[in-house]
């Protein structure tokens, strides 16, 4: 039955680790396969072909693996490949961007909203144009914020150094006109504390992960392809436990560590892959 197929994800690196988190918590029966580019890591600096051409080739890989539905966990390639790699793959293809913008229109009541990304996600404007299809009259102040990334794979979230990056990049924002702030990379959900800290008002923070999430949910439901839940477990489902498999392009050890600070365990699966073309990839 195609309702028992994994959901497959894929991201540039670990980032996207949240957004499995995510979908894992929402739909605690289904099975996944993750992807982390991890050779190739970051797509934030890459030009569109690049980008495009590195994500066919990641999703390919996926649906080669047999799997229901493809969450593309990346912003970067959500905002610059969508189209792309739908014309690539048979299934359907969830990203992040336009969920996002949905969550945060929804909440920000007309409001200014903020948004914070990779430089490829805010040249690429995607998230303005988004929350523009939506609603042309809401003001959108978006801010690139890269070190974010590094502080969060490093385990300096809540460090004064964390602080201080934080106040710099946040110090275009005037918490008090903001109706909400997208978190629009796949780290930045690790520094939600801080961001919080530094906005010093209760902005609400938008989890694109999460709204992607709840976007897949009701996908899955109106295509009838959700999997049926367990009459009888043998066993309460895990983060990263041995139904869900995980494939990295390069350095898994450190893929496997970061994963235990981000997550609080490290995959049960975890296997490294070499790309070679769009269409094949071969297991090392």
């Amino acid at each position: 039955m195609l309702s028992n197929l994994p959901i497959g994800i894929f991201d540039s690196g670990v980032g996207g680790l949240t957004v499995y988190r995510a979908l894992h918590e929402r739909l605690p029966d289904e099975h996944f396969i993750y992807l982390g580019d991890t050779a190739r890591v970051p797509y934030g600096t890459k030009s569109l072909n690049t980008v495009e051409r590195y994500a066919i080739e990641n999703a390919r890989f996926l649906e080669s693996r047999g799997i229901k539905l493809l969450v593309v966990a990346c912003n970067t390639a959500s905002a610059l490949a969508l189209p792309a790699i739908r014309s690539a793959v048979k299934v359907d293809v969830v990203g992040v961007i336009e969920p996002g913008a949905a969550a945060a229109v929804a909440i920000a009541s007309g409001k200014s909203i903020g948004v914070i990304a990779t430089e490829a996600t805010v040249q690429s404007a995607a998230y303005s144009a988004a929350i523009a299809r939506l609603d042309a009259s809401v003001e959108v102040i978006e801010q690139a914020c890269p070190l974010f990334v590094s502080l969060a794979e490093e385990g300096w979230a809540d460090t004064s150094v964390a602080e201080s990056v934080a106040a710099q990049y946040l110090s275009r924002f005037e918490a008090n006109s903001l109706g909400a702030l997208v978190l629009g990379c796949t780290h930045y959900p690790i520094l939600e504390n801080v961001i919080s800290r530094t906005l010093k008002s209760a902005v609400p923070l938008i989890d694109s992960g999460e709204a992607a999430a709840t976007e897949v949910q009701s996908l899955l439901e109106s295509r009838e392809l959700a999997r049926p839940a367990e009459q009888q477990p043998d066993r309460e489902r895990q983060l990263c436990d041995d139904l869900d498999h995980f494939y990295v392009t390069d350095a898994a050890q450190r893929f496997a560590k970061v994963a235990e600070r981000f997550l609080g365990v490290a995959p049960s699966v975890l296997e490294a892959v070499e790309v070679w073309g769009h269409d094949e990839l071969r297991t090392n």
